[in-house]
């Protein structure tokens, strides 16, 4: 058994989560106001349980947004305009402000997402004040398949509805895909 990653770290609360919702959504707000018409991008871990952020954690997320930006990087019209990292209990954030086009980032951020085990564990939302009012650019808007569950491959937003998997079994799956890479 795969040891995990989650023995330390501060437990963080649904309140914790919901304020750093909200956080994030304002500062995504206030770069879009600030950057009329330009992309955001915000980056995120999809992390299951109480423990947010620690040091492997951190890693991982790290580790995950340099392969990320390093994606972005190589296309021509990628530059980046404004860049806020967050490193909080409730989990590492990467903002960026781009003047590439919206869509072709989130296809690229899709194709991060989808390429390997840790890109699975990324959530990259793509804004633009001028592309749905400002709202994140969803898969189903290009054509994109919906994500798949880590565990069984069914929609991940079904299983995480449902909570067909537990929180453990979850953190299990992430720690082994931790020790893969890192170990």
């Amino acid at each position: 058994m795969t040891q995990s990653i989650f023995e330390t770290g501060y437990e963080q609360d649904i309140a914790a989560v919901l304020n750093n919702r909200d956080q994030r959504s304002s500062l995504q707000k206030e770069l879009m106001d600030k950057f009329v018409g330009q992309t955001v991008i915000a980056t995120k871990l999809n992390i299951p349980g109480p423990i947010k952020n620690n040091d492997k954690i951190h890693q991982l997320f790290e580790w995950g947004n340099k392969q990320f930006l390093q994606m972005l990087e190589s296309n021509d019209g990628f530059k980046t305009l404004d860049e806020i990292d967050w490193d909080l209990p409730t989990g590492p954030e990467s903002f960026r402000v781009t003047s590439m086009s919206a869509l072709q980032i989130k296809k690229i951020a899709i194709d991060f997402e989808d390429s390997s085990q840790i890109g699975r564990l990324f959530d990259i939302d793509v804004l633009n004040s001028e592309v749905d009012e400002g709202r994140p650019i969803s898969r189903t808007e290009l054509e994109m398949p919906v994500r798949n569950c880590l565990i069984c491959d069914r929609p991940a937003k079904e299983c995480a509805r449902s909570r067909r998997h537990s929180v453990s079994d979850l953190q299990e799956k992430i720690s082994s895909i931790y020790a893969k890479q890192f170990n």
